[in-house]
Order: structure tokens, then C-alpha cells, then sequence
């Protein structure tokens, strides 16, 4: 049976929180399910650790005193060593992987309290939103906390998250970037916007079911930073969502998973009987449900025609709904015979895109490039001079590199200037760059639209063609000369690079 509407309804700010504690079980206060003794006092991973743990069986007990068997090495990064148990705020979606820290921060002893952070738009929208699950996503954090008596409470978020991230999606798009809201959800909204809603009811901590580790120092070195680490699942790790934190936001942070693999999470979700342990992972923009990015674009950039120009030849292929609509590397959507054809530049100022067949060529990619808007986890830049790595995107792949600070041009702001070990195919303007150092993340921040050396290069009789203001003088589009398609396997087989396929879709993690 799904949750009433009207019990969740928004309340005049500044109250951020539901007018009673409508979805509250009774405070049970936990106790440890395991012998502390089980445990070494050896530093886990790092000097700074604060707490350490010696893998040797534990058993932990359900909500119905059925023993459970579980690694107490999962615990490593739930700070179960503590000399008594801490006040934990615990996001909660309604997700697998936010009700497994949950239970995992619960089974350490701590006293927790779960947070669902209401953003849907159905109210405020007539419907337009109406397709989101958060009716169905609330049930399940009810449940989840029902069975072992953690109270729950709603906050609403939704015009903090329309305007710290939405409307910055909206922007970036018009300016021709290919923004990633991921990061600005967790710096502003997550862990920004909520930690502020909480900050006077002296919780310890925050957590979260995020994949990465965050190791805090000892308390007789409480003056230096905690540290942002690589999760032990590489695959699912969610460091470069969490690379544009400040010190004081990571200090107040744990995350339960960093220590367990993707698939031991769901063992454990079966373990514990969770009622969404079948749960399937959300993908997509959390408020947008069902409907397409492509018509979110429609509704709040609008469309304006544009012509599509061969980057090499600058012949007139196409017309397209708007340069906002394509992001570098897209290949579906452009409707072109004779393919595939990829967006390779965009001329922002004139509404044109340049593509080409020849994406995956080695002469077109490039490896130097800027990054602005910066902060360093650490609080401080890095040493510039010792062996950095980076990725470009969320996902396993690392480049080495260098970087070098330098000043933004006109801007006061300060930028680096980063060079890859070797060339990457998809650098896009609005996307973060994060820089590692081993397995320490170390900061972020974002692609500009300057670079070191050209990016793809688009011949002068196409750059002149885009600058024509009548474009009525184009005439109509030339045929197409058929070209032998190469399929996206065979491209990634062959440059190991796989290419954007449609729009890309701002992704906000909304299941962690």
C-alpha cells in the first residue's frame, strides 16, 4: 500500500522537515552484535585510520534474532571501534545499496536516524513529473527501517534541488556543455543543503550507500584532513561523484560500502531479508521518472533549427532541433545515411554542429586541455610535481598526467592546465576532471572550453559556412556519398573507447 500524498506535503520554509514524524518507529537504542575483541588495533590502510579490524567471522543477528554470518571486515568502514556508539544521519533512497549501510551502521552499534530527501516536481508542475517513483521509493525506506526499529524522517529539498542543480543542467546545456549534475547533487544537496537542515541536531556523522572510503584521522591528529579513497569494488566506485567535496563536508562523512563489493551487497541484502532486496539499481535523472531528458531539454531550453556541416568538407548534411540537443561523441539522433556519423564540434554562438566518419581516428584525439572551477579534498593544492592521475568520466579507466597551475586568463580564478599520457576521444567542456594520487582522490573540477592543442579539427570552408547568417543560402543538402559502416564494436575493439549513443543523460545518484 503506497504512502499518503498529502501527509508528505511541503512546509513553509524554514522548516525543511514534515510537521510530524509521520513515517517514525519507536527509538530502539542498538547494541554492538559483535565482540570488539575480535578486532586488532592495527591502522587499516593508513596511519590516519581511526578504526581497524582484523577479518575473523562475526555474527550479527536480523530484526528476528536469526543469526547472520557476516565478515566483520565489512565493518571496517562503519567506525564500530568507537568507544561508544556515534549519531548517525543516514541518507536513505529506498535503494539496495543505502539499506545495506543502513543495517551494516545499525549492526556496528551506532544510533542512527534515516533521511529521505524528497525532490520530485509533481506537485509544483501539474503532473508533469508524475511518473516518478518516490511513493514506491518512500515504502520501501519505511520497511527497511521498520525492521529493526531506525526512525525515519522526510526532508524536503525540492527547491534547494531545483535551484543548486536543475536549473544548472538548464544553463549548462545552453551554453553548449555537457554537464554531469551528479557531483553538484552531492556537494549541494546531499551533503550540502541537508547537512545544513541538520547541523543543530548534533549528529556525528552523515552516511550514505555511496562506493567510496573515507579514512579519518586519530584522535590525537584530529588537526589533519580526512582522506577520500578508492572503494574496494573499482567497477562501482563513485569517488569522482564525490571528488568536489570541501575538507569540512568529507569530515562529517562515512560510507559503509567502501569496503564491500557491488555483489557482496546484495548477498548481504538477502541475508538480512531486506523487503527491496530485489530491487533493481535506478538509472536516469531521479526527477524526471519516465520522461525522456530529450523532452526535459525540449520543455526548458526550447528548439531552434540548425544546420549539421560535415567537419571536413564543410558540405550541408542536415538540419537539427537545437546544438543543446548533441553532445561531443553523440552518434544516434542525427538522422544521417551513409554512417555512422559522430558530433565532433559545436559552434555555440551560431547554432551549427560539425560531424564527421572519422571519429575514431588517432590523428583527431587530443590530450591537453584546462580545468577550472577547482577544489583540492585536501583543502590545498597537491604537489604539482609528483605523479598525478585522473579520470575524465565516472567509470574505471585512469589516465596518468601532469598539471600545472596557472591563472584563468581574464579571470582571477585558477585553473591547471592537465596533459594525459595519451590521448583521450570524448574530452567535453562541463564535465569534471578528477585527480587522484595512488588510491587518495584528491580534487576536482571542471572542463573548460580552452584548450592546450585543437581539438577536432574542422576545415575553414565549414568554420565560414557556420558564420553565413542566412543559412537559406546553403541550399538544400547535398546527397550523401555511402560509406562503409564500421559498427561501435568493432570501433571499441579497435581504439577502446566507447561512443555516446544519444543525448547524454545527466545521471544523479538517487539509490546510494
Amino acid at each position: 500500500m503506497l504512502l499518503r500524498l498529502g501527509a508528505l506535503t511541503p512546509l513553509l520554509r524554514p522548516s525543511l522537515f514534515s510537521p510530524k514524524p509521520i513515517l517514525r518507529s519507536p527509538l530502539i537504542t542498538p547494541k554492538p552484535f559483535f565482540s570488539l575483541s575480535f578486532f586488532s588495533t592495527a591502522p587499516f590502510q593508513s596511519s590516519l585510520v581511526s578504526h581497524s579490524f582484523n577479518p575473523k567471522p562475526a555474527t550479527l543477528f536480523d530484526s528476528g534474532k536469526n543469526a547472520i554470518s557476516v565478515d566483520p571486515y565489512y565493518l571496517s568502514c562503519c567506525m564500530a571501534d568507537k568507544d561508544k556508539p556515534l549519531r548517525i544521519a543516514v541518507l536513505l533512497s529506498g535503494g539496495v545499496d543505502s539499506s545495506v549501510a543502513l543495517r551494516l551502521l545499525h549492526a556496528a552499534g551506532h544510533h542512527c536516524t534515516a533521511f529521505y530527501l524528497k525532490i520530485w516536481f509533481q506537485e509544483d508542475f501539474n503532473n508533469f513529473w508524475s511518473e516518478c517513483p518516490w511513493e514506491e521509493d518512500l515504502k520501501f525506506a519505511k520497511g527497511v527501517c521498520d525492521q529493526v526499529g531506525v526512525p525515519l524522517e522526510v526532508v524536503h529539498l525540492t527547491d534547494e534541488y531545483w535551484s543548486n542543480v536543475v536549473s544548472y543542467i538548464i544553463e549548462e546545456y545552453r551554453c553548449g556543455h555537457t554537464p554531469n549534475p551528479d557531483v553538484l547533487c552531492n556537494t549541494r544537496i546531499k551533503f550540502g543543503a541537508f547537512m545544513d537542515a541538520i547541523n543543530n541536531m548534533e549528529f556525528d556523522y552523515v552516511a550514505s550507500g555511496h562506493y567510496a572510503h573515507v579514512i579519518h584521522p586519530v584522535s590525537d591528529q584530529i588537526n589533519k584532513p580526512s582522506v577520500l579513497e578508492l572503494s574496494k569494488d573499482k567497477l562501482k566506485d563513485q569517488t569522482y561523484f564525490l571528488s568536489h567535496l570541501t575538507q569540512a563536508q568529507l569530515k562529517r562523512l562515512i560510507f559503509p560500502l567502501g569496503c564491500i563489493p557491488k555483489e557482496e551487497v546484495r548477498n548481504l541484502a538477502s541475508k538480512f531479508d531486506l523487503p527491496n532486496k530485489d530491487r533493481k539499481d535506478s538509472q536516469g535523472i531521479c526527477f524526471l521518472g519516465k520522461i525522456k531528458f530529450s523532452e526535459f531539454v525540449a520543455r526548458h531550453v526550447g528548439e531552434s533549427e540548425g544546420v549539421i556541416l560535415e567537419a571536413e568538407t564543410g558540405d550541408f548534411l542536415g538540419i537539427h532541433r537545437g546544438f543543446w540537443f548533441y553532445t561531443i561523441g553523440q552518434r544516434q539522433g542525427l538522422r544521417l545515411p551513409g554512417g555512422p556519423w559522430y558530433v565532433v564540434e559545436k559552434d555555440v554562438k551560431n547554432n551549427v554542429v560539425f560531424v564527421s566518419r572519422n571519429y575514431f581516428s588517432v590523428d583527431k584525439r587530443r590530450r591537453s586541455f584546462r580545468v577550472g572551477s577547482l577544489k583540492w579534498l585536501s583543502g590545498s593544492p597537491p604537489d604539482m610535481t609528483s605523479q598525478l592521475q585522473c579520470k575524465v568520466r565516472h567509470g574505471p579507466t585512469f589516465y596518468d598526467c601532469s598539471v600545472k597551475i596557472e591563472l584563468g586568463g581574464d579571470s582571477p580564478e585558477e585553473v591547471v592546465a592537465v596533459h594525459l599520457c595519451e590521448d583521450d576521444q570524448g574530452l567535453a567542456a562541463g564535465q569534471f576532471t578528477a585527480f587522484y594520487q595512488g588510491r587518495t582522490c584528491i580534487g576536482s573540477g571542471v572542463i573548460l572550453e580552452s584548450w592546450d592543442d585543437k581539438g577536432f579539427p574542422v576545415c575553414q570552408k565549414a568554420l565560414e559556412l557556420a558564420r553565413l547568417e542566412d543559412k537559406s543560402k546553403l541550399g538544400k543538402p547535398v546527397k550523401i556519398k555511402v560509406k562503409p559502416e564500421t559498427s561501435d564494436q568493432e570501433s571499441v575493439q579497435k581504439d577502446g573507447i566507447e561512443p555516446d549513443k544519444g543525448l547524454a543523460e545527466p545521471r544523479v545518484s538517487v539509490t546510494s
